[in-house]
């Protein structure tokens, strides 16, 4: 292959993106959705607020992989995988591909999870002011709210000093943990 067919293929693949991460969000989008709404009908409260704290850890742990790919260099992996040790080719491929991991962790990921937190903490909102008045349904949804949009930003705000210190293994361990499914 000459110079030309491979910066070819490159630009299709990147003019193809935007389509694919569209669906990509789409088909998360129902099914995180889906796994939060069916969740919340009949369970109790303290099992619906788990369910919440679950997803903005999602979120969390994405923006986390996101960030640590984005600072890594394969030379590490390099050295591993010449050494055939497991999650290390994985690695060298999510390195290489840092733009695109970190889109779907942070971008794709991550949005869903706030979306669907928030949509959540509404349905756990109707849930507590059932019967209630207009004020303290209206103090109920603000509280909630910031309380959800506190844990997702300060989750997160700590989770990207975290993956700056500790970038190598959070590249490595989630390398590891998608090599797994290398085998199917």
């Amino acid at each position: 292959m000459d110079d030309r067919h491979i910066k070819k293929k490159k630009q299709h693949k990147r003019d193809t993106w935007p389509v694919t991460a569209f669906f990509l969000t789409f088909g998360l989008a129902l099914l995180f959705s889906f796994f939060s709404e069916t969740t919340l009908l009949g369970v109790s409260m303290p099992v619906a607020v788990a369910v919440l704290f679950f997803i903005v850890l999602v979120g969390i742990l994405a923006d986390i992989i996101g960030v640590s790919v984005t600072v890594e260099d394969v030379t590490a992996y390099t050295a591993m995988a010449s050494k055939k040790i497991r999650g290390a080719r994985r690695s060298i491929a999510l390195v290489q591909n840092a733009g695109r991991v970190s889109n779907i962790c942070n971008d794709v990921v991550g949005d869903i999870c706030g979306i669907v937190s928030g949509a959540m903490g509404a349905a756990i909102v109707g849930r507590l002011v059932a019967g209630a008045g207009e004020t303290e349904t209206l103090v109920c949804n603000i509280l909630i709210s910031a309380l959800i949009a506190a844990f997702t930003v300060g989750g997160k705000a700590l989770g990207k000093r975290f993956a700056l210190d500790h970038s190598h293994r959070i590249v490595f361990t989630t390398a590891k943990i998608l090599s797994v499914f290398d085998k199917f």
